[in-house]
């Protein structure tokens, strides 16, 4: 009998040996597999195009361009283009006018200022803080590819920019050296980013070059035309809920 169950173990131990072997066979050959079939230096892909539509506004929606708050006001026009997409609002002059109105005085009475944000203090203050609206982070280090990619996600990039180098024949000339627009697209075939620029009443789908737009960007700090000492290629990403 005793011979019996060794024999048994035996059966049971060499069975068990045979089914660990088979298994990590398995196991190396699927590992490799997944090695050979995912290339982690492939350019990613996106669609030959993407237009989000998103509601425009100019920051001076009756052209109150001697009025600091609007003047100053393109923080506020881009973050009310951006919410009114998330909540699928629309938006008209007057209430535009009304809202820069409400945003502005809502930051002095809080923080002594409403000119310039940086991109920190735009999402902390207006889309955090005033609009209460979660679903937004910031990018510190942003390229073509990234905002290409965010757009083809379906969400909507708010990018500072100096717009003395952008080229707009729109602007008052030299053209704003602190300035926010929102980027509501882009165009493959003719390497062109579509935004919505607060900037001028002709901003609706306004199209920039790639390149021109993206050496464009460039941080700036809080307060009242504080001087910008880098370039710092922040962006703010905004998804719907």
């Amino acid at each position: 009998m005793k011979k019996i169950f060794i024999t048994i173990g035996f059966v049971i131990l060499g069975a068990l040996l045979l089914f660990l072997v088979s298994y990590k066979n398995q196991t190396d050959n699927f590992s490799g597999f997944l090695d050979t079939s995912q290339n982690q230096n492939q350019t990613p892909t996106y669609p030959e195009q993407v237009l989000i539509s998103v509601p425009f506004t100019s920051q001076a929606p009756f052209a109150q361009w001697e009025d600091d708050r609007f003047q100053d006001g393109c923080e506020e026009a881009a973050v009310i283009m951006a919410v009114a997409w998330t909540n699928n609002q629309t938006l008209t002059p007057q209430g535009v006018t009304d809202e820069i109105i409400r945003v502005s005085a809502w930051e002095n009475e809080q923080y002594g200022s409403y000119h310039d944000t940086s991109v920190e203090d735009t999402v902390d203050r207006i889309i955090n803080r005033y609009y209460n609206y979660p679903n937004v982070l910031t990018s510190r280090d942003s390229t073509i590819d990234e905002i290409k990619k965010q757009l083809a996600l379906g969400k909507l990039v708010i990018a500072p920019i100096d717009g003395t180098i952008i080229g707009n024949p729109n602007y008052t000339q030299p053209g704003p050296p602190r300035h926010m627009i929102v980027v509501v697209g882009y165009d493959e075939v003719q390497q062109e980013f579509i935004t919505n620029d607060p900037g001028t009443r002709k901003g609706e789908n306004y199209r920039y070059n790639y390149e021109t737009f993206f050496n464009a960007i460039r941080d700036y700090p809080t307060g009242h035309k504080n001087p910008i000492l880098g370039i710092e290629k922040k962006i703010i990403i905004v998804g719907k809920p």
